[in-house]
């Protein structure tokens, strides 16, 4: 049976319907990446304290690099499972993850630990998705397939400026696959804007060339409280560029609580292909994620994904955010025109916005920008 187009990398993760899971692929073997065996050899696992939980886990130092997983040949990267000792904002913002297919010189995947495996703005909550789950809020775990044909390696290294006393990890693999002309690389982008421009869209992807699909992201928000208090600040749509748009997309959502499955505002929750895991109301800051997996977003030349910054203002908050001496507030609309006084309404908003996307394509490498630096990455984090 032929997988079509575009849709061989998640088949490999849910092939139910194509190969039957007591179906056993011809000439595939398993394993495992861990500190009890790094290399993944064969009959090569346990080896320290004569087989009785020697290395369970390893420090990384400030500055090190750590490859968690590193093979030659054709395979499938099926789960990653990590945990470690510090949990805190800074580590999960401050550990980088860089992925290589094929023997590229850059990364495919190269993203904040914390963020790539789906909750940003250095928290840790319990939650449960498709793509990445935290069972307890303490562990990193992902499910995407990441295929590959002549070899893979997996990096974290240690930007936080401290060190890491323990990383526990596992890289479950495959080997020997055998992968058609239709399968696609994984490939990972984290970027953040504090503040965000009046009226220009926060890019979630930006403009990226290529032939692949657009799987989703994981976003995290810091509402300006200074400016817009406790006001709504998620009335902003998504828009995705396809193949050639330019100054209008081809798709666009109705606002961002629609986009991630729910309305009228956004509460805990968590679902397999969308959901807000984090809703600090106190605090406004919100971590929630959107998965194209039944819905996929196919692209054959380009594409390019953005979200507005704009906010409702409403009668339980015109007191608090429009006062004397607060800054102006602008319409949505065409051009920056002040809103009047005691006028509420759909507004725009300047606030801390970050994102980690995933996307298949069909090299394995990209040409968006590096990883910004862990000072960007982390400026203005809670320091739990």
């Amino acid at each position: 049976m032929r997988i079509p187009p575009f849709t061989y990398a998640l088949a490999i993760a849910a092939a139910a319907a194509a190969q039957p899971i007591y179906v056993m692929p011809e000439g595939v073997e398993t394993r495992w990446a861990s500190p009890e065996n790094p290399a993944g050899d064969k009959g090569k696992a346990a080896e320290s304290n004569a087989g009785r939980k020697g290395r369970p886990a390893v420090p990384v130092k400030a500055g090190e690099s750590l490859t968690l997983a590193e093979t030659r040949g054709a395979g499938t990267v099926r789960r990653i499972w990590i945990t470690i000792s510090d949990r805190s904002p800074e580590m999960l913002r401050g550990l980088r993850i860089d992925m290589y297919w094929d023997g590229a010189a850059k990364a495919a995947v190269s993203a904040p630990l914390g963020d790539f495996f789906g909750t940003g703005l250095g928290r840790m909550t319990a939650f449960e998705s498709a793509a990445f789950a935290s069972p307890e809020g303490r562990s990193f775990v992902g499910y995407l397939p990441m295929p590959f044909r002549t070899g893979m390696k997996i990096v974290v290294t240690n930007e936080s400026g401290k060190d890491l006393e323990s990383l526990y990890y596992d890289v479950d693999y495959t080997i020997g696959d055998r992968h058609g002309r239709d399968a696609l690389y994984l490939h990972a982008h984290w970027r953040r804007e504090t503040p965000t421009t009046l009226q220009r869209d926060y890019e979630i992807l930006p403009k990226l060339s290529g032939r692949g699909r657009y799987l989703g992201a994981n976003l995290g928000v810091i509402a300006n409280r200074q400016l817009y208090h406790t006001s709504w600040w998620g009335e902003g749509e998504v828009k995705v560029y396809l193949d050639g748009d330019s100054e209008l997309p081809t798709l666009s959502g109705t606002g961002t609580e629609d986009y991630i499955g729910t309305g009228w505002g956004q509460g805990r929750y968590a679902h397999l292909y969308q959901g807000c895991h984090v809703a600090d109301r106190e605090n406004m800051r919100y971590c929630f994620y959107r998965y194209h997996i039944p819905d996929p977003v196919y692209f054959l030349r380009d594409v390019r994904v953005t979200i507005q910054q704009i906010g409702w203002l409403g009668e339980e908050s015109m007191g608090t955010v429009y006062r004397a001496d607060q800054p102006p507030l602008f319409r949505a609309g065409p051009g920056l025109v002040r809103k009047e006084m005691l006028e509420g309404g759909l507004f725009e908003r300047q606030d801390d916005w970050s994102s980690c996307a995933y996307f298949y394509l069909d090299k394995p490498e990209n040409s968006l920008p590096a990883l910004a630096p862990v000072a960007e990455r982390t400026k203005g984090l809670e320091t739990r």
